[in-house]
């Protein structure tokens, strides 16, 4: 089966989240999921362009080139479509070995278990050397 040239964005409802998907990143090598956020029609034909992912920051307003600041971007392999069209796998090859703003390898490193929360993440940069704030 081939992919039919079209416009990826057509396929994409974004209608449904008020002008946003769900995107996940997830390591194009390990499967591992690194981090969720959010896509609008512009920062998907940014991504597209690039190659490298472009999200929309629903907190800040204003597309987010991850890694525009730690030079930790994320170089795009893939991207799947859900079903529904709202929501997207980003196949991606984290550059420099951290997709979180707090320096971890992912956003998904504290475990519930039981009443207890455990810090089961790794560390890959000091977030107040990086980002300087």
């Amino acid at each position: 089966m081939s992919a039919d040239a079209i416009d990826p964005t057509s396929i994409i409802d974004f209608k449904k989240g008020g002008g946003l998907v769900t995107a996940i990143a997830q390591d194009d090598e390990t499967g591992e999921v690194l981090m969720v956020a959010y896509m609008n029609e512009e920062s998907l034909r940014r991504t597209l362009e690039l190659g490298q992912v472009v999200y929309w920051s629903r907190s800040r307003k204003k597309y987010w080139h991850k890694g525009e600041e730690s030079g930790n971007v994320q170089n795009l392999k893939g991207m799947y479509v859900d079903c529904d069209g709202d929501a997207l796998v980003l196949r991606v090859d984290q550059v420099g070995g951290a997709a979180c703003h707090t320096g971890k390898r992912n956003c998904f490193f504290r475990r519930i278990d039981g009443g207890a929360i455990e810090d089961v993440g790794t560390q890959v940069f000091d977030p107040d050397e990086v980002y300087k704030k």
